[in-house]
């Protein structure tokens, strides 16, 4: 898949600029809760409050989105929230500063939603797997060059490296407004949309989710999304605090520093998945087959983590977790585009970003609580379970 002269091109700049800002923050923002007296369970519950506001939001975001368009202007309304959000953050003088600044950016957060909206829009069935394989790249590089920074910058002060992810989220402001063209909506007369995008689900509409979970082969794919996304939740929500209580460097217990390289070499290994072998893989074995072996593969390497006790240990279960999460999103996500018909891909794709949002929202709480009681194997060995579980559903119940 070649990017230039593609319409691609300017969302995966826009994307890739946004998880920039978001991965500075992954191994900072905990420390910096703590910092101002949060406990564990206190950080999780900072991480819940942004993915419930974004819950609430989302859905209300997408579908003007998909009324107004996809460029303006309410994918710079998000992006600026996310600058604001960054900005107040970095003020901050006390630990309810802390939240409200992250409620900000959540009440303000869709870019993620509206970039596969978009994605979905101007790619055909057949590439889907390889173009929302995009979204994984800007992840990968992000996870690269983002905590490398603030890891580089936090030896300065916590403000630095979130003064840099406010920079980087008012540069994604520019690229939008300057390089990404419009998709216009189809909708006429108060028709039902007529584009790829459709319509999205608000939060209350419970009858309607019911009706996707239902239906056969798609209400499974659904419920495997769930089980990719409920780890990675649980994980990123207690990784960095988890890492501080069992790691030790150089005599000293890890921190920001630390933790940023060890995403950093996630990373690394996620550009080399997604950059040049998730379209081969998917051709060669098919996406049913690579979701299976990632649920596997994700469910030993988080399942590893219960008796790594040095760094060492804990880059090779994180080698082997890298590529389960690197082919379970973008591999469930095209299967899931491609069980929607044409006009239902915003209301699945708005579906996928609601179970983000909600695992985001339980997920970290669960993390924090047992961090804060020292059950460390225990959160680790809960995330493999979660996966496991996503492995046996693909078994047990297969229509591909």
């Amino acid at each position: 898949m070649t990017l230039k002269g593609s319409p691609l091109l300017p969302i995966f700049l826009i994307v890739l600029v946004d998880v920039l800002g978001m991965t500075i923050m992954i191994p900072l923002l905990p420390f910096y809760a703590v910092h101002f007296g949060a406990s564990a369970t206190v950080v999780g519950l900072l991480m819940s409050s942004y993915a419930f506001c974004q819950l609430i939001a989302g859905p209300v975001l997408g579908n003007w989105s998909d009324r107004m368009g996809r460029r303006k202007p309410l994918l710079i309304v998000s992006q600026l929230g996310t600058f604001a959000g960054f900005l107040i953050l970095a003020f901050a003088t006390s630990l309810p500063i802390v939240f409200l600044a992250r409620i900000i950016d959540g009440l303000t957060a869709g870019n993620l939603s509206l970039a596969q909206a978009y994605i979905a829009d101007v790619t055909e069935p057949k590439n889907r797997a390889k173009s929302f394989a995009l979204i994984g790249i800007a992840f990968g590089i992000g996870f690269v060059v983002g905590p490398a920074i603030s890891g580089f910058l936090a030896q300065y002060g916590y403000t630095y490296p979130i003064f840099a992810a406010a920079a980087l989220s008012a540069t994604s402001v520019i690229c939008t407004a300057t390089l990404l063209p419009k998709v216009e909506p189809r909708i006429a007369n108060g028709a039902d949309p007529a584009g790829p995008a459709g319509k999205r689900l608000g939060l209350l509409e419970w009858k309607r989710y019911a009706e996707y979970f239902a239906r056969p082969g798609l209400g499974r794919l659904l419920w495997e999304f769930f089980f990719f996304a409920f780890p990675f939740s649980l994980f990123f929500g207690g990784f960095a605090l988890y890492a501080n209580q069992r790691y030790m460097w150089h005599g000293h217990a890890v921190g920001t520093h630390e933790i940023s390289y060890v995403l950093l070499y996630v990373g690394v290994l996620g550009v080399i998945l997604q950059g040049g072998l998730i379209g081969r893989l998917v051709k060669k074995f098919g996406e049913r087959a690579l979701v299976r072996s990632g649920f596997l593969c994700a469910g030993i390497g988080y399942g590893l983590l219960a008796w790594t006790r040095t760094i060492a240990q804990l880059l090779g279960a994180s080698t082997i977790n890298s590529y389960g999460m690197g082919v379970l999103r973008p591999s469930i996500t095209a299967m899931i585009s491609h069980k929607a018909g044409k006009h239902e891909q915003g209301v699945v794709l708005g579906l996928t970003q609601s179970i983000t949002s909600i695992s985001s929202v339980i997920a970290p709480v669960i993390a924090g609580a047992l961090i804060d009681r020292h059950m460390l194997s225990t959160w680790a060995l809960l995330i493999a379970a979660f996966s496991f579980s996503g492995l046996v559903l693909g078994l047990i119940r297969d229509d591909a």
